[in-house]
C-alpha cells in the first residue's frame, strides 16, 4: 500500500523548518544553474552575488523573497518565479543604512511586472520613512509584456517614488545589463547613474530605429556606457564590471550624508595644514596657455582623492567629490584643457545639477574658477545658451549651503558670475593673484575702449599693445575687485589649501533663510 503524504497537522516543527529552509534555498538560487552560469559567462554576477559585494557582510536583510505574481495570461498562470524577479531589501554599506532592489536577469530577463515593480517601490518607500540611501542595480530586458497594462502602472509607481525621494535621500542607480524602454525612465530619475561597460541603456533600441528610420546603429554606439556619458549625459561613472560598478556606489555613498537633515559624514584627518610651495607655479600666468585643472585640485584635496564625475561629458567643466580636513565638498571647476573653460550648453546642464545635488544634501560647494566667458557660436545661440545658462546663476543663487569661491586666472563677462561670483550668494571669494577679473579680455576690451587711439596711431601694433597693457594693468587684476569687496581676499597659491581649510571650517554652521515658497522655477 502506498505511503500517503503526510498531514501537515502530524508536522513537527522540525519539519517546517526544514521545509521551509528547502523553499528559501529554491528561491534564492534564482532561474537555475543553468542560468546562473549563462550569467556568469557574459561576464556579469548574478543579482544576489551584487548585493553580497556591495553591502556590509552579513547585513542584508531580504523582504519579499515569497512574492508572487499574478498574472495568468499566455501561460504566466503556470510560472513560477522566484522573488518575481528582484532582489529587495536593506542592509548596511560601512555601517550606515540602505534599502535596495537588484533586478535578477535570470528570472524571465529581469522584466518587470506588478508584483516586481512593487516590491522595488516598497523599498524606495521604505528608504523614505528611514532616511536611509536606495540603490537600485538594473539588469532587465524591460517590462514584462505577459502582463501588459499592469507592469506599465508598476513603472509608473516606480517613478512616482523616485521623485518623492528626490531631494530627501540620495538615489544611486547601477546599469548591470540592459535597461531599456521605459526602465531606463527610473535611472534618469536618481541622482547618479553608474553603468558597466557589458551594459546598454536606451529608450528604443537599434532594431527599432532601423524601422523607424532606416538609421544603423550598434547597441554599443546607441547604448553603451561611453555614448550615454559623453552624447547623452545621463551616466555619471563607467566601470569596466560589475565589481567596479559596486565599489564605485560605495566610495560615492561615503561622501554623502544619508538624508537631508544629516551633515555628510566627516573622516578622520590629523595631517597638519603646511603650505604647498609648488603650488605657486602650477597655474600659467599666460592666460593663453592651458593646463590641467585637476592637477590644482588634486593638491586642495585630501591625499589627493577627487572623485570626478560626468568625466567624459562636457570636459570643458569639471565636477566631483573631495574631502578637505575630512569633510566631503562638492567641487566646480573650469577646465582650461578643453574649451580654454569657456561654459557652454552641456557645461551649464552638468554643473547646475550637481550644485543642487550637493546643496539638497548639505555638501559644502568649492568653485575654481578660470573663465573665459560663454562659448560664442550659432550653434550655441540656437541651442538656447541663455536658457541653459541661466540654469547654473539659478542653481548657485538657489543654494544656501557654503559656497567658497576661488578665482585662479581668468573670470570674465557673465561666466565670471555664473561661476558663483559674489553678487550670486558665495560666501567668501578669494583669488590668486594671477587673476583677471574684468568685463572682457584685455585684447577686446581695448579694441572697444581705445578704438579711436589705436586706429590713428602710426604703429597701430605698438599701439594696441600698449593699451591692452594698460587696460590689464588698470582693471584685469584681483585688485580692483578686492577694492569693490567684490573678492574678499587675495592669496598665495601656496597657502590654498589651507586658506580653504580653515574658511570651511567657519562656514560648517552657516544658516540662510529663504522666502517660504512651494519651489523656484528653474529655467528647464
Amino acid at each position: 500500500m502506498a505511503k500517503q503524504p503526510e498531514s501537515p497537522k502530524n508536522k513537527t516543527i522540525a519539519d517546517k523548518v526544514s521545509d521551509l529552509r528547502a523553499k528559501r534555498a529554491e528561491l534564492e538560487f534564482g532561474g537555475g544553474k543553468e542560468r546562473i552560469d549563462k550569467q556568469h559567462a557574459g561576464g556579469k554576477l548574478t543579482a544576489r552575488e551584487r548585493v553580497a559585494r556591495l553591502v556590509d557582510r552579513g547585513s542584508f536583510q531580504e523582504i519579499g523573497l515569497f512574492a508572487l505574481h499574478r498574472a495568468t495570461y499566455f501561460g504566466m498562470a503556470e510560472k513560477k518565479l522566484p522573488a518575481d524577479g528582484v532582489v529587495t531589501g536593506c542592509a548596511t554599506i560601512d555601517g550606515r543604512l540602505v534599502h535596495l532592489a537588484s533586478q535578477d536577469f535570470t528570472v524571465l530577463g529581469g522584466a518587470a511586472g506588478e508584483t516586481h515593480s512593487k516590491k522595488v517601490a516598497d523599498m524606495l518607500s521604505l528608504s523614505l520613512k528611514t532616511g536611509s540611501p536606495f540603490i537600485f542595480i538594473n539588469d532587465s530586458g524591460g517590462a514584462r509584456v505577459q502582463e501588459g497594462i499592469d507592469s506599465l502602472a508598476g513603472y509608473a509607481r516606480v517613478f512616482y517614488n523616485n521623485v518623492m525621494l528626490s531631494g530627501t535621500v540620495p538615489q544611486i542607480s547601477l546599469i548591470c545589463g540592459p535597461c531599456a524602454g521605459g526602465a531606463s525612465y527610473s535611472p534618469a530619475l536618481t541622482d547618479f547613474v553608474i553603468q558597466t561597460r557589458q551594459a546598454q541603456m536606451f529608450i528604443t533600441g537599434p532594431q527599432v530605429i532601423k524601422q523607424v528610420t532606416g538609421e544603423v546603429v550598434s547597441a554599443e554606439e546607441l547604448g553603451g556606457a561611453q555614448s550615454q556619458m559623453n552624447n547623452a549625459g545621463v551616466v555619471h561613472l563607467i566601470a569596466q564590471n560589475d565589481d567596479e560598478a559596486l565599489q564605485l556606489c560605495r566610495r560615492l555613498l561615503s561622501f554623502m550624508p544619508a538624508n537631508n537633515l544629516e551633515d555628510p559624514p566627516r573622516m578622520p584627518f590629523n595631517a597638519r595644514m603646511k603650505s604647498d610651495p609648488d603650488m605657486n607655479g602650477i597655474v600659467p600666468v599666460d592666460p593663453k596657455v592651458a593646463y590641467d585643472v585637476r592637477n590644482v585640485l588634486a593638491r586642495v584635496v585630501d591625499y589627493q582623492d577627487f572623485l570626478e564625475i560626468q568625466s567624459g561629458f562636457a570636459p570643458n567643466i569639471v565636477i566631483g567629490f573631495g574631502r578637505l580636513q575630512g569633510r566631503p565638498v562638492g567641487i566646480v571647476a573650469n577646465q582650461p584643457y578643453v574649451l580654454a573653460g569657456a561654459l557652454d550648453i552641456d557645461a551649464s546642464d552638468k554643473s547646475a545639477r550637481f550644485v543642487r545635488f550637493c546643496n539638497a544634501f548639505n555638501i559644502p560647494l568649492l568653485t575654481f574658477v578660470d573663465v573665459p566667458g560663454f562659448l560664442p557660436g550659432v550653434e550655441q545661440e540656437r541651442g538656447g545658451i541663455i536658457r541653459h545658462g541661466a540654469k547654473l546663476l539659478f542653481a548657485y543663487s538657489a543654494a544656501t549651503v557654503p559656497k567658497i569661491t576661488l578665482v585662479l586666472r581668468k573670470a570674465y563677462g557673465g561666466a565670471y558670475i555664473a561661476m558663483c561670483s559674489k553678487g550670486l550668494g558665495a560666501d567668501r571669494v578669494v583669488s590668486w593673484p594671477t587673476a583677471e577679473i574684468a568685463v572682457m579680455g584685455a585684447e577686446g576690451a581695448a579694441e572697444i575702449v581705445f578704438r579711436h587711439e589705436i586706429d590713428a596711431a602710426e604703429d597701430q601694433a605698438a599701439r594696441r599693445k600698449e593699451l591692452v597693457d594698460e587696460y590689464r594693468e588698470t582693471f584685469a587684476n584681483p585688485y580692483v575687485a578686492a577694492g569693490r569687496r567684490l573678492v574678499d581676499d587675495i592669496i598665495e597659491p601656496a597657502e590654498t589649501r589651507k586658506y580653504l581649510a580653515q574658511a570651511l571650517e567657519s562656514l560648517h554652521t552657516k544658516r540662510e533663510l529663504r522666502p517660504q515658497k512651494k519651489h523656484g522655477l528653474i529655467p528647464l
